[in-house]
């Protein structure tokens, strides 16, 4: 389904992310962990057309379904764009409008992409807010961002990236704003949207007990390039890479259980 082939991402002719590769296909999970300032988002957001600062991929491809993503017009983005693929931000939240209630924005989302009455985009607004279990998604519909908690924010983001079912979820740090009861809630419900559509997911993460938990495949970055890369197993029980080994380390507990070491 996805396919990144050896691409270069560059800031004012300067390389922040070298000879990056991967291969995603349907309903898999992928996570690409490291520190801050590893390449991590840049690279997902390449994927979707969404670097920021002038930055560009001036080496490789970015194949989806066969077809180059680098040479898509802003026609061909906006319909991509959340319907065949879509993001998760780190804090929902933070991306939606503060003073414009989660009804308006959700509503305002779906009639972009869709020919839809208002009435209609609300009840499939609401929908979607339950099928994430975000109890009386009515009155969620009504809050304010603020009024909301961390977890019901992250979930009435994901809510918003899985209205049209895409086929690729990118999520950059979805769980990192949130207490570990709230992650583990997250994370269980992102690998359920992938049983039920079969949507493939890539997952930035800093935590690699996130990622160990969820993903069938795993990619640590250092310093902009692939340090180590393999399947869960691999990484979590034979990987020899002394960066590997320290990110381990540092794993905490996830909903009270360690799932590395």
């Amino acid at each position: 389904m996805l396919e990144i082939k050896d691409i270069t991402i560059s800031y004012k002719g300067r390389p922040t992310v070298t000879d990056f590769s991967l291969t995603l296909a349907q309903g898999k999970i992928c996570s690409i962990v490291g520190e801050s300032g590893s390449g991590k988002t840049t690279v997902i957001r390449a994927v979707l057309g969404l670097l920021a600062g002038g930055g560009q991929v001036t080496q490789g491809e970015i194949l989806f379904e066969g077809k180059s993503l680098l040479s898509n017009t802003k026609e061909e983005w906006r319909r991509l764009r959340g319907s065949d693929i879509s993001m998760i931000f780190q804090d929902s939240g933070a991306m939606t409008n503060q003073t414009r209630t989660i009804g308006r924005q959700f509503v305002e989302y779906i009639r972009t992409h869709e020919t839809i009455s208002k009435a209609d985009a609300w009840q499939k607004g609401v929908q979607m807010l339950e099928r994430m279990r975000l109890p009386s998604g009515d009155n969620i519909m009504k809050s304010y961002p603020f009024q909301l908690s961390g977890g019901m924010r992250q979930r009435v983001g994901i809510a918003m990236a899985m209205t049209f079912l895409p086929k690729l979820l990118l999520a950059d740090e979805p769980t990192s704003a949130l207490d570990v009861t709230t992650q583990a809630q997250i994370v269980r419900q992102m690998m359920a949207l992938r049983d039920e559509y079969k949507t493939s997911i890539i997952v930035v993460t800093h935590n690699l007990g996130v990622a160990a938990y969820m993903s069938d495949f795993i990619v640590v970055m250092k310093q902009g390039k692939i340090v180590d890369a393999g399947d869960r197993e691999h990484i979590l029980y034979h990987s020899d890479n002394a960066y590997t080994r320290l990110l381990l380390d540092a794993v905490p507990s996830l909903g009270g259980v360690r799932y590395v070491g």
